[in-house]
């Protein structure tokens, strides 16, 4: 299984948008989209900031490097439509890890977001990969609801991360 993945490969991710690595020049448009989830962060405090978006972008688990790590955007034109914080090869070689998946609020509810992930675990099934696992905020509805409409199940791993219990939820691919 290969693990980086090249701009054109990112570009695989999505038949629809256009996707790219996200950079410190985007952060005034994910704070926009963050902004409006406040649903999410009633259950993943603390409230989302630049600096919180920044320190997500540079997040890494533990023996994972930047070269492992894809915080991208779906963007229809300039419109930023979707981030992910996709992480490969975490937590073992045959698993892709998604750290964060936030739909643009107008977009929600029209099965973009579901298209969207479709697409990415299809894409990482043909590299090789073998699941898909993240971890929602227990009790967020939402969140729960989404990921279950797209294939996922607990694992029965529930982490205490002094703000909230992640739920940890894995998919073959």
């Amino acid at each position: 299984m290969e693990k980086g993945i090249g701009q054109e490969e990112i570009q695989k991710l999505s038949k629809r948008y256009n996707v790219r690595k996200l950079t410190v020049t985007d952060i005034d448009k994910i704070y926009a989209l963050a902004v409006e989830n406040s649903m999410f962060y009633q259950y993943c405090p603390p409230d989302v900031t630049r600096e919180s978006i920044l320190a997500d972008m540079k997040a890494l688990p533990p023996r994972m490097t930047y070269d492992d790590k894809y915080y991208i955007g779906y963007f229809d034109e300039e419109k930023l439509v979707a981030v992910m914080d996709l992480i490969l090869g975490y937590p073992n070689e045959e698993t892709a890890f998604i750290g964060l998946f936030m739909m643009d609020k107008g977009s929600q509810g029209q099965g973009i977001g579901s298209a969207i992930v479709e697409e990415c675990f299809a894409f990482l099934g043909s590299r090789g990969y073998r699941f898909i696992r993240l971890g929602f905020a227990k009790g967020n509805p939402q969140s729960e609801a989404f990921w279950r409409k797209n294939g996922l199940a607990g694992t029965g791993v529930e982490v205490d991360n002094g703000n909230y219990i992640v739920v940890v939820m894995e998919r073959p691919l």
